[in-house]
């Protein structure tokens, strides 16, 4: 596939969302051969995204701070704070769909206005909700957390992680939590969930989006080990002991 020419595009120059004092601008694949599965996945092996139905990669003047990073689910060794965020969130219930659902955007909508106040999104909206979201490329896949139910509630979500089915991988495209169990840290919950669920579907990557160092909302990817991360056209392995090793050098 890659010994065919594609039409891409380039973005503007904009202030970059990220990296203070750091321009930002983006390769977009406007090729209508590129709008299906197939080529969707094979785009993802090259480093781009998706918002929406709009596949990206960043491709800023002078910088190269966002890379892909992808987690080899099959042979993913959780560390022992993982371990512990499986322990204790063992008690939700797990769900799945294959459908957004117009019930989710309360969620949605609370975790954006709490949390990313002072990003693009803010204030959320139905319409960016499932712009952002619904997606046409590829198979959805829904990952649902719900608290149990008790002698108070009934059975409540709390989370949903947003996933791209690929041929050989899942995408996790975007995760909301409800606001009051920040706590229970369901941004990493839902990933080791994702990781379940490209064992049990026998994928072997699990893609996570970028991983920006010097961003702190942004820096969390390159925990899960191994992972491949792409720099310069080429994807590159991180293990433990390569990131030990890295570690000691310094």
């Amino acid at each position: 596939m890659n010994e065919i020419s594609y039409k891409l595009g380039i973005s503007k120059t904009f202030p970059c969302n990220y990296l203070p004092d750091k321009e930002e601008r983006l390769l977009i694949a406007v090729d209508e051969r590129l709008a299906n599965s197939e080529s969707y996945a094979w785009l993802m092996t090259q480093g781009f995204r998706r918002s929406g139905e709009q596949s990206y990669r960043p491709h800023c003047p002078h910088c190269n701070a966002c890379q892909s990073i992808r987690v080899l689910s099959q042979e993913f060794s959780p560390s022992k704070s993982q371990r512990r965020s499986k322990k204790r969130n063992n008690h939700f219930i797990i769900k799945q769909s294959s459908q957004l659902k117009d019930s989710y955007y309360p969620l949605f909508e609370a975790y954006i206005n709490t949390f990313h106040q002072e990003g693009s999104m803010y204030p959320a909206s139905f319409e960016q909700y499932q712009g952002f979201l619904s997606c046409n490329l590829t198979q959805q896949l829904f990952i649902e957390t719900w608290a149990p139910a008790n002698e108070q509630e009934q059975e409540k979500l709390v989370c949903v992680a947003v996933t791209d089915v690929l041929s050989n991988a899942l995408s996790a495209v975007y995760t909301f939590y409800h606001p009051e169990y920040k706590a229970h840290g369901l941004g990493v919950f839902s990933i080791l969930t994702q990781l379940n669920f490209c064992r049990e579907m026998s994928l072997p990557y699990l893609y996570l989006g970028y991983q920006i160092d010097d961003c702190q909302k942004m820096n969390y990817k390159d925990r899960y080990f191994p992972f491949e991360r792409f720099i310069n056209g080429q994807w590159q392995l991180n293990s433990k002991a390569i990131a030990n090793n890295a570690k000691i050098a310094k």
